[in-house]
């Protein structure tokens, strides 16, 4: 008998197109990707490209994103909150770094499915358990 390998983990992908917004007047499209993975079920992943060659890449907290779509949410480096852009629901993601500030608006409901995904696939509180943390210490972070 061989024990069970542990379960391969799952990725959640999304392609979809933000704008970056330049001012209030003014914002481009931005070709981007939301990414989840249960072996790191704490973190979400943001990729996306603007002038530069190379690809930016976000790591922040899913539960910042999930509190996001509904009301402000983060400070600091990463802050999300939903809004209204011409009449439709949208997730607006504030960036800070050393390198420079990004305002990303995002449409709400193509956020919110992909979430829906990702809550599926690893639900809110059974994080730990895919990290191999012990029942009684997952229990007591939990808590």
């Amino acid at each position: 008998m061989h024990p069970d390998p542990a379960p391969h983990p799952t990725v959640v992908e999304r392609e979809l197109e933000l704008r970056l917004i330049l001012s209030p007047e003014h914002g481009i499209p931005v070709q981007a990707r939301l990414g989840y993975h249960t072996d790191d079920p704490y973190a979400v992943h943001l990729t996306f490209h603007v002038d530069s060659g190379h690809p930016v890449h976000w790591t922040f907290a899913r539960d910042l994103l999930v509190e996001g779509v509904f009301r402000p949410s983060g400070h600091g480096d990463v802050r999300v909150w939903p809004s209204k852009a011409e009449g439709r629901g949208v997730v607006l993601v504030a960036l800070s770094s050393p390198d420079g500030d990004a305002l990303l608006e995002a449409p709400a409901p193509q956020v919110s499915a992909w979430l829906e995904r990702t809550l599926r696939a690893v639900p809110p509180g059974t994080e730990g358990g895919r990290l191999g943390i012990d029942d009684g210490l997952a229990e007591l972070l939990a808590r």
